[in-house]
């Protein structure tokens, strides 16, 4: 994935966060669907940012971006900086 897809993948996860608050303030969804669906929603973001920013650090020493790879949402939600 090309670091403008990954862009365009965070800015469709972003749009959707935001419909499904307005979905859940208009009373589409249950506070418990929207719960459950923003985690995944962070997941996603989550992985899409860490695959981003490996792909801008390989290209800042001269490597390959597209060796890098999605990490498992275990292994990115639990870092810590």
């Amino acid at each position: 994935m090309r670091d403008d897809e990954i862009l365009t993948r965070i800015s469709a996860l972003v749009t959707e966060e935001h419909e499904l608050r307005g979905r859940l303030s208009a009373g589409e969804v249950t506070s418990d669907e929207e719960h459950a669906r923003v985690k995944e929603l962070e997941v996603a973001l989550d992985q899409c940012w860490d695959l981003l920013r490996q792909r801008r650090a390989r290209r800042g020493v001269g490597e390959d971006p597209d060796s890098a790879a999605v990490r498992p949402a275990g292994e990115v939600e639990n870092y810590r900086q």
